[in-house]
């Protein structure tokens, strides 16, 4: 793993897409695999593109930059034409407006207390997603706290 991750270092910035979203995973998580496979099946639309972000190849420069520990803390979503970065819940909730499978959950989304208690339980599927779902070969690992990854 630790070779990947330090082609993370090295680009620190994904493509803007002038008409498709750029979702940013980890392509070694298996909930992260069964996820963009879901979000894959409910794009109808063609509204999204998916980077697999331990692929230094699809990575390259552009106006949006992002951390590369935090693309292997939670999914970060690029807005067509590189306008904002989101993750988390934020960028669930963005897909969900343009996702015709979740026009109708998507109002619910904005209600009083479910962003809050959204993102709490994002980022606790998120810190716990190797233990949610079963990992081999040690690459189902996030860098520590003191990683040069973390750290660029």
């Amino acid at each position: 793993m630790s070779s990947d991750v330090h082609a993370l270092r090295l680009p620190r910035s994904v493509p803007a897409n002038p008409r498709r979203a750029q979702v940013l995973y980890d392509g070694q998580c298996p909930l992260c695999r069964k996820s963009v496979a879901v979000l894959r099946r409910l794009d109808w639309l063609g509204v999204l593109n998916y980077v697999d972000v331990r692929d230094p190849d699809k990575l390259a420069a552009c106006d949006v930059i992002v951390e590369p520990g935090r693309l292997l803390e939670e999914m970060h979503l690029i807005t067509p034409g590189g306008r904002q970065l989101l993750h988390g819940f934020k960028a669930f909730r963005w897909m969900a407006w343009r996702l015709p499978a979740l026009w109708l959950l998507a109002p619910l989304l904005y209600l009083p207390g479910v962003p809050t208690l959204g993102q709490r339980a994002y980022l606790w599927v998120a810190r716990n997603r190797f233990r949610l779902v079963p990992c081999h070969g040690g690459v189902c690992t996030l860098p520590g706290p003191n990683s040069r990854a973390a750290n660029p």
